[in-house]
């Protein structure tokens, strides 16, 4: 099966206009997407994109038609080899390396080709991935920058001793679910009444984790903070996320102010690329008991093996769009669970729930075989948009059943929310 061309969308949504998805670093994001149709001589198609918000998604997706004549005449069935192409070009890789725009634009067309192969195949990505053997993952990995912390041998022993239980985790995935924690009551711009409104709904729709927005005022952080705490109790966990607003002793500072509310993570507590940063804070705020995440805008494989080297994180954020799609993915789970990190996914955004999910319950079945202090992240926005939409009930993801990644817009919504022309915009 060959790619015979690549189509490319430049999809936004005003989500700025009511102020969903803000926060101290992003006040008022516009949830977009630059999306890749691949067509190949079958007659299969495979739908993939990269996240943004808002300006810039055009320069998203003029990166993803740089990669079109590594793509087209590609055999779609070999996904190590496309990986390959499209991050290992000598030019392109350039720009970043590894990072960046580029690789934003990489992590459409893999995710992408793994949409379509498990359309092909007739099966989930997550059944797909889980069904592989775990010579065939630790194949689809690029190993290079990895073996002073992660051996492919090594990974393949974890793999092994993963497979049992294999078969009741995939039959407990499939009645009960992939626990969630929701954020859509934390947004940095809602009223104190809305919080309190939505953090009530989100409790009695069986979420036992929320997570606000912090950053922008500490007096702000503390009222909203103990509004969230009286409204849901002690029995709920409530992370925060600063998304890369402070310095390192700033952070240490105003977190040591908040702990009285036993936040349940720090998330992006300083700037992404900060390694020894992340380090020194969370070895501050450990004594309080204030767990330090991040990984949503951690740009490649190798920033995290460092994160884990350094201890400098408790809670690895894979994200299905920043890295360049599942292939790296599959590289930072194996870290993840080879230094003993739990991988709670971020999500939100427009699409990325509906990714991600795929890399979770992949991870559950395969790899390392746990839920413990697990959990994906959920908003409520923007699913209506997609053809196979995620599926929450009782603060549980359910397991898709659908074939491919989940990953296709429905047309009307290509159409509409089309920059500049289309008619949400115009």
């Amino acid at each position: 099966m060959k790619i015979t061309a690549v189509e490319t969308h430049d999809v936004r949504f005003p989500t700025s206009q009511q102020l969903d998805g803000s926060d101290a670093m992003n006040p008022d994001p516009d949830y977009s997407a630059a999306y890749v149709v691949l067509r190949t001589d079958t007659g299969a198609e495979g739908h993939g994109f990269t996240f943004t918000i808002g300006r810039g998604n055009e320069v998203a997706r003029a990166a993803i038609e740089t990669l079109v004549p590594m793509v087209v005449g590609a055999d779609a069935t070999d996904l190590g080899d496309l990986a390959r192409r499209v991050t290992h070009d000598s030019q392109l890789r350039w720009l970043g390396p590894e990072k960046g725009v580029m690789h934003l634009a990489a992590a459409a067309v893999i995710n992408a080709a793994w949409d379509l192969a498990a359309r092909t195949a007739g099966k989930p990505v997550w059944r797909l991935l889980t069904d592989l053997s775990p010579e065939q993952i630790v194949d689809l990995v690029d190993w290079r920058y990895l073996s002073d912390a992660l051996t492919p041998a090594e990974a393949l022993d974890l793999l092994h001793a993963a497979r049992d239980g294999r078969e009741q985790r995939i039959a407990d995935l499939e009645r009960d679910g992939y626990p969630a924690y929701t954020t859509s009551p934390g947004w940095l711009g809602y009223s104190d009444e809305k919080l309190v409104r939505l953090a009530r709904e989100a409790v009695a729709d069986g979420y036992r984790q929320i997570k606000l927005k912090v950053g922008a005022d500490r007096a702000d952080d503390l009222r909203r903070l103990r509004l969230a705490r009286e409204t849901v109790g002690d029995g709920v966990r409530i992370a925060v996320d600063a998304n890369q607003r402070w310095d390192v002793g700033e952070a240490v500072d105003w977190m040591t102010e908040l702990a009285p509310y036993a936040p349940w993570w720090i998330e992006e507590p300083t700037s992404p690329d900060d390694i020894l940063g992340h380090a020194a804070i969370r070895r501050a705020l450990a004594p309080a008991g204030i767990r330090v995440a991040t990984g949503e805008h951690v740009q490649n494989r190798i920033i995290f093996k460092q994160l884990l080297q350094a201890d400098a994180v408790d809670v690895v954020q894979i994200d299905a769009c920043r890295v360049a799609g599942v292939n790296e993915n599959l590289a930072v789970l194996l870290l993840a669970a080879k230094f003993g990190k739990p991988v709670c996914p971020h999500a939100g955004g427009v699409g990325l729930c509906e990714l991600v999910q795929h890399l979770a319950m992949f991870d559950y079945v395969a790899v390392s075989g746990s839920l413990r202090d697990r959990v994906i992240e959920y908003v409520d926005h923007l699913h209506e948009h997609f053809a196979d939409p995620v599926v929450i009930r009782r603060g549980a993801y359910r397991a898709p059943s659908a074939p491919g990644f989940s990953a296709r817009m429905r047309p009307e919504s290509l159409t509409r929310y089309a920059f500049p022309d289309g008619p949400a915009w115009s």
